[in-house]
């Protein structure tokens, strides 16, 4: 037996079914928000103090690049959020077959895409 196998693997050359992008992205959106979760609560503290540092943390996230920052954390917990459900109703057999678990995570990228645009139109 004289098979020749690759000696790395190319991650580039691999497709991935939308399904696994989404566990991807689902993974991802999570450490981001775990992350990303002592600058929430610093925003929270600032907003909860007093009205002088209320004003000075609207001021600063009035700024695009912090309005950008925080469209991407609302994206991350949006996706999350959405493929959790999806993953809860798989675990709960409510997406038995392979169709409708394919079908679902277009729904997640679809939603949650949505629910961004809608909210960030709010934020901004």
């Amino acid at each position: 037996m004289n098979k020749t196998r690759p000696k790395h693997l190319a991650l580039h050359k691999i497709k991935l079914p939308l399904p696994g992008y989404v566990s991807i992205l689902h993974r991802v959106s999570g450490a981001v928000l775990f992350i990303s979760l002592p600058l929430l609560l610093l925003l929270l503290d600032q907003s909860l103090r007093s009205i002088e540092t209320y004003t000075n943390l609207t001021e600063h996230l009035a700024s695009p690049f912090l309005k950008l920052v925080l469209l991407g954390l609302m994206w991350a917990f949006l996706h999350h959020f959405c493929a959790g459900l999806r993953y809860l109703a798989i675990d709960l057999h409510l997406l038995p077959s392979l169709a409708a678990a394919r079908t679902s995570s277009k729904w997640v990228m679809a939603v949650s895409l949505t629910l961004t645009i809608v909210f960030g139109v709010k934020l901004w």
